[in-house]
């Protein structure tokens, strides 16, 4: 259980870094490439065994190391276009609510059984994730039918992701290949920024980018890291691995959103939080 409380102290800590990104005006994709060669960097300082750059062509997970390193920045690139297209907190709640697609992957592939209770707090955790996103009505962004798209593709890609992450990790990552394989990921999603940054002529890096880049690579690296030793965890399905870290992100978000910048919390983000916790306890004690 401690692998999975670091994950979601590690992820949680990504969304106060974002905050801080848009409050000093920090290029966030130019910063989302170099937190993704700080964390490739992070792997491969702390792998334990060899590291050779050559014969990593050569490992069983290596296409798929490609696959997600590529899902990691379009999914990023998806995601602030929902923002933009369809408001933060949609782009909150198609993120988090897939969740659904690992569970669903791990029920009727991995034959993972889901008792009353459990089914209960997944459905509670899914409103929950609901609750703590909405925010007051606002006229800022039009709604559009065909923008629907938008948080459909990032509901789906969200899903595709962890549960292709629960893929490798069954099927590949040996436990002492964790900090390699998620090493190679990142490296990957950081080269595939660089090409898009070349693509676009976009060489405007400055400084503070480069910084907001160091610090988001380090927990971003760990949070992944700590996800899969969760999911490896004999005495923890994935169901309830998924479940509790996205719900629990979700929730701890929210309150150091509170206690660190002074959101205003709505009382339905409060009815979320407490929607969260007893979640959180119905899938966790099963």
């Amino acid at each position: 259980m401690i692998n999975l409380i670091l994950s979601i102290l590690f992820s949680s800590s990504l969304y106060v870094f974002f905050k801080y990104f848009e409050k000093y005006e920090v290029n966030t994709l130019h910063a989302i490439i170099v937190n993704y060669i700080v964390a490739g960097t992070c792997g491969f300082l702390l792998y334990d065994g060899e590291v050779n750059f050559s014969t990593i062509p050569e490992q069983s997970w290596f296409i798929g190391a490609i696959a997600l390193g590529i899902m990691f920045i379009f999914i990023f690139n998806l995601m602030a276009l929902t923002s933009q297209k369809n408001g933060l907190s949609v782009a909150s709640v198609s993120g988090k609510m897939s969740v659904v697609i690992p569970i669903l992957f791990a029920v009727f592939v991995y034959k993972e059984q889901l008792g009353l209770l459990k089914i209960v707090g997944i459905i509670i955790a899914l409103l929950a994730v609901y609750f703590t996103s909405v925010k007051e009505k606002s006229n800022t962004v039009p709604f559009d039918k065909k923008t629907l798209i938008y948080p459909i593709a990032l509901f789906i890609g969200s899903g595709i992701i962890d549960t292709f992450i629960k893929y490798m990790e069954t099927n590949y990552i040996a436990t002492n290949e964790v900090p390699y394989f998620s090493a190679v990921v990142f490296s990957f999603a950081g080269i595939v920024g660089f090409i898009t940054l070349l693509i676009k002529r976009d060489f405007n890096l400055k400084l503070k980018s480069v910084i907001g880049g160091i610090l988001l690579g380090v927990p971003n690296y760990f949070s992944i890291v700590y996800l899969l030793k969760a999911l490896q965890n004999e005495n923890l399905n994935s169901s309830t691995v998924f479940t509790i870290n996205n719900v629990a992100i979700v929730m701890l978000s929210t309150i150091l959103g509170i206690v660190i910048f002074k959101e205003r919390l709505i009382k339905k983000n409060w009815l979320g939080i407490i929607l969260a916790i007893i979640s959180i306890l119905l899938v966790a004690s099963t």
